[in-house]
């Protein structure tokens, strides 16, 4: 299977592409008992316009490059995701379903509630892990439920200063940075921690329509 990714931008590149590639897995195999051979996710890069154009081309460039599900990511930006679906994903999933053109009709759309990092957010030990920190979650301000969180890349940018105020002058420069947990934290963190959020969950059904669609559940 050839999955695609359209995001908003690089660092939820890191995160998500692991998420979504592992979700789709583990989909097939308790549904159908199959053990599923998926390809490394397919990045499509859409040129800069409005979010209507940006799928339909990634749309087109999907099913230029043998792309079977397109996932198109965008954040919510709010404590729910109704104005993104609303305003953005359903217009332009209408738009690629009507065009004329080869596209993609395969479309799963992938919106955290609030940010990607509110996703990131489900798993605080894993995040303590990452930074090497024994500190209370009281103590790194880690203790709200994540898609309550206006702004969860702060949090987690608080988190790490927190974690490392006490790290020595000389040592300065193996200081962690959150672009530097994108990646780890999207690779381990487990399905069922970001399953406590509605959004992933969500996520998860829309995935689960698409290997429908194909006929492999």
């Amino acid at each position: 299977m050839i999955l695609g990714l359209m995001t908003e931008g690089t660092t939820d590149v890191r995160f998500l592409s692991s998420v979504i590639s592992r979700t789709f897995e583990e989909l097939i195999i308790s549904e159908s008992n199959e053990l599923p051979d998926i390809y490394p996710i397919e990045i499509i890069r859409s040129i800069p316009d409005n979010f209507n154009n940006n799928v339909v081309n990634a749309a087109s460039i999907a099913e230029e490059t043998g792309v079977m599900i397109l996932c198109i990511h965008i954040d919510a930006d709010a404590r729910n995701d109704k104005a993104s679906f609303d305003n953005k994903i359903l217009p332009a999933f209408h738009e690629v379903n009507m065009s004329n053109a080869a596209v993609c009709r395969n479309l799963v759309p992938v919106v955290p509630v609030q940010m990607t990092e509110s996703w990131m957010l489900a798993d605080i030990q894993l995040i303590k892990n990452e930074l090497m920190t024994d500190k209370s979650n009281e103590t790194l301000q880690l203790t709200r439920q994540p898609e309550s969180i206006a702004n969860p890349k702060e949090i987690i940018k608080n988190a790490i200063n927190i974690a490392q105020e006490e790290v020595p002058k000389r040592k300065k420069q193996y200081e962690i940075t959150i672009a530097d947990l994108y990646l780890p934290i999207g690779q381990k963190i487990t399905l069922d921690r970001l399953s406590s959020l509605p959004s992933y969950r969500k996520f998860v059904e829309n995935a689960r329509l698409a290997l429908l669609a194909l006929n492999y559940l």
